[in-house]
């Protein structure tokens, strides 16, 4: 019975029948939220526990934009240090645990929008689960970008110590630089997903979103130029440009996705058509 209850807890199967409209019991909603978060950890803890097996070669991968860009420093500018006694254990659990956050995106990523999939349409369901394909290799491109722009960022950053002084880089607070750095690149590639995703769910409009496009690029650009860690154009340029690029696409299909629905509707206009009134 302990072992049903164990396995009941991540099925989440609803205790009330769905009706006929789609309709869930509160309750049931919470419940199937439940099972979808007790996945997701399952997942991270397991891909957690092959990462650990894996820590060297993980420390290799994520001290590589950092000693790129000791390379082009001076002799001298800056070493990285660890300081306390569990700083050693803190390292390793910071970065397994950010390997296994990126290993299992596309997983979370697909529960999230699982768990909004049933207020779908059959054809918002089906154009969706495209979309949530692209997802988690939107995210994953998004961290690759990322790695690739570190070593000019740290260079940057790094390069406004005063010559003759040595900036002593605490490794732990380089992980968490290198963790949040990557994941809002991943994070900045998923948003026009997310858009096209709210206007499937009809939260957004497609002509809302070209009525304000200018603001939405120049935001791109403030945002871009908060969320990269370095002062430089060149870095902030790279995250701008392709979510501007995503953006365009996400408005044209939205707005597609208006047309397709208006017609659907019995004698009702789409969002850009005039009315026969």
């Amino acid at each position: 019975m302990r072992i049903a209850g164990l396995v009941g807890l991540f099925k989440g199967r609803p205790h009330h029948d769905v009706g006929p409209d789609g309709r869930m019991a509160l309750s049931d909603h919470f419940r199937e939220f439940r099972a979808r978060l007790l996945r997701c950890l399952l997942a991270f803890v397991v891909v957690l526990a092959v990462a650990l097996v894996f820590r060297h070669e993980l420390l290799e991968l994520v001290y590589g934009p950092y000693e790129q860009a000791r390379d082009k420093l001076p002799e001298g500018t800056t070493e990285a240090t660890t300081s306390g006694a569990g700083a050693g254990l803190l390292l390793w659990l910071t970065l397994c645990g950010f390997a296994s956050a990126i290993v299992t995106a596309p997983y979370w990523l697909y529960q999230i929008w699982a768990f909004v999939l049933p207020g779908l349409y059959p054809q918002e369901r089906k154009m969706s689960r495209i979309f949530v394909a692209i997802a988690g290799p939107l995210f994953l491109g998004g961290v690759v970008l990322g790695y690739v722009t570190l070593p000019l960022a740290l260079e940057v950053l790094i390069g406004f110590n005063p010559d003759g002084v040595t900036n002593l880089i605490d490794f732990n607070g380089y992980l968490q630089f290198f963790t949040r750095t990557l994941f809002v690149f991943g994070l900045a590639f998923n948003i026009p997903v997310f858009v096209v995703l709210l206007n499937f769910a009809g939260v957004v409009k497609g002509a809302h979103l070209k009525a304000y496009r200018p603001w939405i690029i120049i935001g791109t650009f403030v945002f871009a130029a908060v969320a990269t860690p370095s002062a430089d154009p060149f870095t902030m340029t790279l995250m701008a440009v392709p979510m501007v690029v995503l953006f365009f696409a996400s408005e044209a299909i939205a707005r597609i996705n208006d047309r397709r629905r208006a017609r659907n509707r019995e004698g009702g206009p789409g969002p850009d058509e005039a009315s026969r009134i």
